[in-house]
């Protein structure tokens, strides 16, 4: 009988370290996910409808990878500025851009991995033509220094409406 009085309580001081555990590490998530929701809005999106090219790069790490929906790559903070400086030049001087975070998953306490859905209107061709409302997936790693968040990877994928299938006889 003792044997088992103290095995429940063994276990009910272990269910309670378990249940605190588990709510600190959902409030520290709570805190990330607010941080890193706030560093798409004020510097990402903000950056991208004001065609700011520093506001916009400074949601990336210094070491970051962009690959646009093309595949056109270019590596590093200064050099992913550049880049959309010369891009809301022209193809996204009207643009405006918006973005809901559909899911993140916490690697680790510093690391988590985005999924974004944007949409955008204003953009023209390089020929100068509009180009009609666009949607796709931002695919995103972020990753945290002194409680900072930044994007150190991104993937930009551009979702385009499929044609109905071909029905095979």
């Amino acid at each position: 009988m003792r044997n088992l009085l103290l095995s429940v309580l063994l276990m009910m001081a272990c269910s309670t370290t378990t249940s605190s555990t588990e709510a600190n590490t959902d409030t520290n998530h709570a805190s990330d996910r607010g941080a890193i929701n706030a560093m798409i809005a004020d510097r990402f999106i903000a950056g991208w409808n004001n065609h700011d090219a520093h506001l916009f790069a400074s949601a990336f790490a210094e070491d970051a990878d962009f690959t646009n929906v093309r595949g056109v790559s270019v590596s590093g903070r200064e050099s992913i500025e550049t880049f959309h400086a010369q891009a809301f030049e022209k193809l996204f001087m009207h643009s405006h851009q918006t973005a809901e975070l559909k899911k993140i998953r916490f690697v680790n306490p510093n690391i988590a991995i985005v999924d974004a859905r944007w949409e955008m209107t204003g953009a023209v061709s390089a020929e100068g033509l509009p180009i009609p409302y666009r949607t796709g997936l931002l695919a995103l790693v972020c990753t945290s220094s002194a409680g900072r968040w930044v994007i150190t990877v991104m993937h930009n994928i551009d979702l385009t409406t499929a044609g109905a299938p071909s029905s095979r006889k």
